[in-house]
């Protein structure tokens, strides 16, 4: 067991070199300036290069480089909230549209046979029998509903099965598409943190992007950069860690556990990614820098020990920051004139964050997505 952490290391999906994206320099000009090349801001940047708009993306740091590139790996049908519990909070409705978009977008990536994509179906197994009466609340709101969900009971434990989840290789995904986005000439800059945003474009340390619109698609540390988005938005940290490589197919699905506060699969090259613990940090983790902390860190590797039997070494920890809203709906839409925003996902951003992005984009250049109506306020 560890006594404490001294470093993060980088995410276990960066197990491949990537070509790194150019700084900005000096003044650019185009259209639209997408914020941001996580899985948002690439998939506005995708919708606004199939209209034929000249756009041009810029991020703080490289392609996937906050949590789209360093999450769990999970593709999940849904919102953020489980499905009974989105009923309760937006109604029936709004979240089974929202959870039929979503499984809409997936069937996307796996008919598409995206890279480092597994229609595989994940788990959630209940710690408890409070959790297994819960799970059954579940199964009945979303049979009520239509949505695929069975009751599951198995080696790993007990709870539901959703068929049509999924996992994937987020930076491996998020780098692809980077790359054909730019061998269709679309401008992608990193390490260009923004100092400004505005209707008329955005200023960063070594030079700016003049565009009469801006599409903000940031999730971790969206109240930094709008601060007028603070009273609806606050980030905190989620911490993981991976283990050296075992036999492959041990875990076959992603697993939710303890009601999401933690989860863990098993990648295609044999290695346990294990996250969570965020009610275990308790308010530390709350505007906490993106670094693994000791007791989160504690509470992973007694999780993969004792629960999971794993006794592999552990070869990476890392942490990135995750945007949370106060209603679990995520910030959309036009902020002020010229100036649109996606973002805060409340930890579900790989599948939901893409169908965001896109729809945000048509948005901005005058079309009137089908999501926007399920976004509004």
């Amino acid at each position: 067991m560890i006594d404490a952490i001294s470093h993060a290391t980088a995410p276990v999906w960066d197990d491949q070199a990537a070509e790194p994206l150019p700084s900005l320099r000096g003044e650019q000009r185009a259209a639209v300036c997408v914020v941001g090349l996580g899985g948002s801001g690439l998939a506005a940047l995708a919708r606004l290069r199939e209209a034929g708009v000249d756009a041009v993306g810029v991020d703080a740091g490289q392609i996937g480089a906050g949590a789209a590139g360093r999450n769990g790996g999970f593709l999940l049908a849904g919102i953020a909230d489980f499905h009974h519990r989105a009923v309760r909070r937006h109604g029936r409705e709004r979240a089974a549209a929202l959870y039929r978009l979503t499984l809409e977008e997936l069937e996307r990536w796996y008919t598409a046979d995206l890279p480092g994509v597994r229609a595989c179906g994940t788990l959630r197994l209940a710690a408890d029998a409070a959790e297994r009466s819960d799970c059954a609340v579940q199964q009945a709101a979303m049979r009520a509903d239509g949505l695929p969900v069975e009751p599951y009971a198995g080696p790993e434990g007990e709870g539901l099965l959703f068929p049509r989840d999924g996992a994937f290789q987020p930076l491996r995904r998020w780098r692809s598409l980077a790359e054909v986005l730019r061998a269709d000439g679309v401008r992608l800059y990193g390490d260009s943190p923004v100092h400004a945003v505005d209707g008329g474009g955005v200023r960063c340390a070594g030079g700016s992007v003049r565009a009469s619109t801006v599409l903000v698609a940031v999730d971790g540390g969206l109240e930094r950069l709008l601060p007028d988005l603070a009273p609806r938005v606050r980030s905190a940290r989620l911490q993981m860690l991976a283990t050296a490589p075992l036999a492959p197919g041990w875990l076959p699905r992603p697993v939710y556990y303890r009601d999401g506060y933690d989860y863990w699969q098993q990648e295609a090259l044999g290695r346990v990614v294990l996250g969570g613990g965020r009610d275990v940090g308790g308010a530390a983790e709350w505007g906490a820098p993106s670094r693994p902390s000791a007791p989160v860190q504690h509470h992973l590797e007694r999780l993969l020990r004792e629960r999971l039997g794993v006794d592999a070494p552990v070869t990476h920890r890392w942490a990135a920051a995750v945007a949370y809203s106060s209603d679990g709906l995520p910030v959309w839409g036009e902020l002020r004139p010229g100036l649109f925003v996606t973002g805060a996902y409340s930890g579900t951003g790989n599948v939901f964050g893409v169908l965001c992005g896109r729809a945000l984009a048509d948005l901005a250049i005058g079309r009137r997505p089908a999501l926007a109506a399920w976004l509004r306020r």
